[in-house]
């Protein structure tokens, strides 16, 4: 039952495959320590060191820029430019193929080529990312996570095809394909949403809270960058190396998604990078200590692990960024833009910080274990200020930065149970006017729990968890319709909220379509009413009556 339910979960879309389909070209050519599908006597170290160095700076720089352009000018931001996109990636593919043949001007071509596929390559994942946000959060997330299941197998499934035509299929085929994916779902979104409505500069306090809540959890992923930044530079060297980086990061990229999806089907799951990176923080630090004193083949298999890790961080920085954006009503590539900056910046920083060690030797101690120590110092550093710097950290982690999986329940499940407890209502008399529960059902005071129990601050408070747990709404919906409830404007919540009005508004749309209701009235009705027990006494079977 497990199996074929994981099995549905796991069944690709469109949206999902056109995704796999890019994730796969792209660890073709831009992700690992090699060109897995170009001849090897073509990959001396010096092209793939400035490759990937002009790539990469480029990458970083990009991600920046669209967060500065949408914060001042959201207005060309709103439409989906695929051609913009699409142009430099095409013309990288085409500098680097020319390089093989042109090998007078392979050096310049190669350095063309890599800045213009970072370039292509920042363009597409943005706007993966404001297809994946505008979506509803099941599907968008879904989505994400099962074309990154997908993404390995097609890589994998490249290899079968012979490598001079593989070359030439990724511009000219595949491409195509996942550009085309693009301008077609994005048809389907609704640009009514708040994030493409919002202007950042008419409320400029919405984005200093964002970037408030976010910075560290940016650093985290960051920190895991650098790390593979400098394994990276110890790839360029070695070709086996990058290969194996490649490998294993899109192996470990399938095993994750699939965990996650399996994960997500039956429990709610509540990730927090922060929290994550301080338990594989010791780790890290410790696989560096002993990168100097352990054989060769070690370095390799760190690299390619690491490289898994900051897959799967990958994709959880794409998850939190999209809910940011449903969450706040700010453009998605705004966050994603501020997150990708620090993190393939601190990943430049590694690469850059790597390849400098590997060539001087410092008062006798080998170049490996320079390495090792420059990235235990500066992981060390980032750790030190992402915990707050001489601040002592008190308290909880920073729940805004959570991100939020909420357990899959099928649609059809969730119509039944909302029709049963409207034939249930109208069966007691119910009208539109409040009904009433007795005291013991819900108590109108706050009560105490056992241990590891949830308290609540009122009735209210407690109606509202029992509709977020049933209904599956969001943590953010789920404040928003309890703050409706007690009687708030719009303009009060997204005060409160540190949210634009619009935001509020399109979270009420959610939480009505969810509830399936239409108006205000129906929404404080059915706070003050609903009681799950209703609706389990309408799904036992009735005793026959009496002939």
């Amino acid at each position: 039952m497990a199996v074929s339910t994981l099995a549905r979960m796991l069944k690709p879309n469109v949206t999902s495959l056109g995704y796999a389909l890019f994730l796969a070209i792209n660890a073709a050519g831009v992700w690992g320590g090699v060109f897995p599908f170009l001849p090897l006597e073509f990959q001396t170290q010096e092209i793939v060191f400035w490759f990937f160095l002009a790539q990469a700076l480029v990458f970083s720089a990009s991600y920046f820029a669209s967060a500065l352009g949408v914060y001042f000018l959201p207005g060309p931001t709103r439409s989906f430019l695929v051609r913009l996109a699409t142009i430099p990636y095409l013309s990288g593919w085409g500098c680097l193929i020319a390089a093989i043949y042109l090998e007078e001007y392979a050096l310049a071509l190669v350095i063309a080529g890599g800045a213009q596929l970072g370039l292509g390559s920042a363009g597409f994942y943005m706007l993966w990312q404001r297809l994946f946000a505008s979506q509803d959060s099941d599907a968008g997330n879904r989505d994400l996570i099962v074309g990154t299941a997908y993404a390995s197998v097609l890589y994998f499934s490249l290899y079968l095809i012979p490598v001079a035509v593989t070359a030439f299929l990724i511009p000219l085929v595949f491409l195509p394909l996942f550009g085309l994916t693009i301008v077609l779902k994005s048809r389907q979104i609704d640009r009514d949403q708040a994030m493409f409505q919002d202007v950042p500069r008419e409320h400029p306090n919405v984005y200093r809270r964002v970037l408030h809540d976010y910075w560290r959890s940016a650093l985290c992923v960051g920190a895991l960058g650098f790390c593979t930044g400098i394994m990276r530079s110890l790839a360029i060297g070695e070709p086996q190396v990058g290969s194996l980086v490649n490998a294993l990061s899109m192996g470990g990229s399938l095993v994750v998604a699939v965990v996650v999806l399996a994960l997500w089907r039956f429990k709610n799951l509540r990730l927090n990078v922060v929290g994550a990176y301080r338990i594989v923080f010791p780790f890290v630090i410790t696989s560096f200590l002993l990168l100097p004193f352990l054989p060769l083949p070690y370095a390799r298999w760190l690299a390619a692990i690491l490289y898994a890790v900051y897959s799967a961080a990958i994709m959880l920085m794409m998850i939190q960024c999209a809910q940011a954006s449903r969450d706040r009503g700010i453009n998605p590539i705004f966050i994603y833009g501020f997150f990708g900056g620090i993190v393939y910046t601190l990943h430049d920083a590694g690469l850059l910080g790597g390849t400098f060690a590997e060539q001087i030797t410092i008062m006798g101690i080998a170049p490996l274990a320079v390495v090792a120590l420059v990235a235990l110092y500066l992981l060390g550093l980032m750790y030190f200020v992402g915990q707050g710097g001489f601040r002592k950290v008190l308290g909880r982690e920073n729940d805004a930065a959570s991100i939020e999986l909420v357990a899959l329940r099928p649609p059809e499940a969730l119509d039944d149970s909302r029709k049963r407890h409207d034939a249930d209502m109208k069966a007691r008399g119910f009208r539109g006017e409040r009904a009433r529960t007795t005291p013991s059902t819900t108590p109108d005071v706050p009560r105490k729990r056992g241990l590891g129990e949830p308290t609540y601050q009122d009735r209210i408070s407690k109606q509202a968890a029992l509709l977020q747990r049933h209904y599956r709404l969001s943590a953010r919906e789920t404040e928003v319709m309890e703050l409706i409830a007690r009687g708030n404007t719009v303009a009060r919540i997204a005060e409160d909220l540190v949210v634009s009005e619009n935001t509020i508004r399109t979270h009420s749309k959610r939480i009505y379509a969810k509830l399936a209701i239409h108006k205000k009235q129906e929404l404080l009705d059915l706070v003050d009413s609903f009681d799950p027990r209703d609706l389990t006494d309408c799904m036992r079977p009735k005793p026959p009556s009496a002939s």
